[in-house]
């Protein structure tokens, strides 16, 4: 699957104002290439240009159909709720986005959630890094 070159409105959960964090610069690589970006961070109201919403469920309906991949911003040992948190999102809103955790982050726990409910998803994987290589074709387990 092609991930990043067919899927272009992303979610992404722990976007930061930071501007020198990747949760920061990496949306910003991605709307600066086209992409929706969609932050989800409970803290601020807005984020590069974008409202950012507390949570993937704050998200108005009509938006949250749209969205493609959960691009997630936030440690290890969090994956599994985040990931809890995609598969009742998923089924509330009839929507299977890919759940892509960025660099650095993996957890077998949310890999098996994901799974048993038939939410592909990316580990360990950096969307900008990505792109630039040009690795449309990222496994997706």
């Amino acid at each position: 699957m092609e991930v990043l070159k067919r899927y272009r409105v992303v979610a992404v959960v722990g976007a930061s104002r930071n501007l020198e964090k990747d949760a920061h610069t990496v949306p910003e690589y991605l709307k600066e290439h086209g992409y929706t970006v969609i932050p989800i961070n409970p803290g601020v109201r807005e984020i590069l240009g974008e409202k950012a919403y507390p949570s993937l469920f704050d998200v108005p309906e009509g938006l949250a159909k749209e969205i493609q991949v959960v691009d997630v911003f936030r440690p290890s040992e969090e994956l599994p709720r985040v990931a809890e948190q995609v598969v009742v999102f998923s089924r509330r809103f009839g929507v299977s986005p890919v759940f892509w955790a960025q660099l650095g982050l993996e957890s077998e726990e949310a890999k098996e959630i994901l799974s048993k409910n038939d939410i592909r998803y990316v580990m360990n994987a950096c969307m900008r890094a990505t792109y630039r290589m040009g690795e449309f074709g990222h496994d997706l387990a």
